[in-house]
């Protein structure tokens, strides 16, 4: 072989090896980017389920829905109120199942939800306030809650609720 005809084979290596590192590096960039995308998707696919639960939530509360709110929260569920009182899963569904009563509420709405996704675990954190009646007078305030959820086998379930009155 001649000095011009391996100059030739090497110019002509480089830019066969330089086409293979493009479309490997192309092939690379593309699995990333899918791989971004079905974690973005996940994600979206999470706070949307987690806001319906939310949603959920106030909506069993307004109903005293006992029997979809079983199905909400976890078995070992607790709830920790305003004065700083554990109450069981038990305890909690007692009350529930009459909690609200529309001839004492005024008004009641759930605002500024915010949701935070750690893997596998989720705080919902959102405003509830409310208006009522006791006595014959108006008692106003806002409740801060902090529900906590936890997903097992591809659902979520609410392991903890904690209410703060709001200041």
């Amino acid at each position: 072989m001649t000095l011009g005809l391996l100059s030739k084979l090497f110019f002509m290596l480089k830019i066969l090896s330089f086409c293979l590192l493009m479309i490997f590096s192309t092939g690379l960039f593309a699995q990333t980017n899918t791989s971004k995308q079905s974690a973005t998707n996940k994600a979206n696919e999470d706070m949307a389920q987690l806001s319906a639960l939310n949603a959920q939530f106030i909506q069993n509360f307004l109903n005293n829905d006992t029997t979809a709110h079983n199905k909400i929260i976890y078995k070992d569920f607790v709830c920790i109120i305003g004065n700083g009182t554990v109450v069981s899963r038990n305890e909690y569904m007692k009350g529930w199942s009459h909690g609200y009563d529309p001839a004492v509420y005024r008004s009641f709405v759930m605002q500024n939800e915010l949701i935070r996704v750690f893997g596998n675990t989720a705080l919902v954190r959102a405003e509830t306030p409310y208006t009522y009646i006791r006595n014959g007078k108006d008692i106003s305030g806002t409740t801060i809650y902090t529900d906590t959820y936890i997903k097992l086998d591809g659902r979520w379930w609410c392991i903890q609720a904690q209410l703060t009155p709001k200041k």
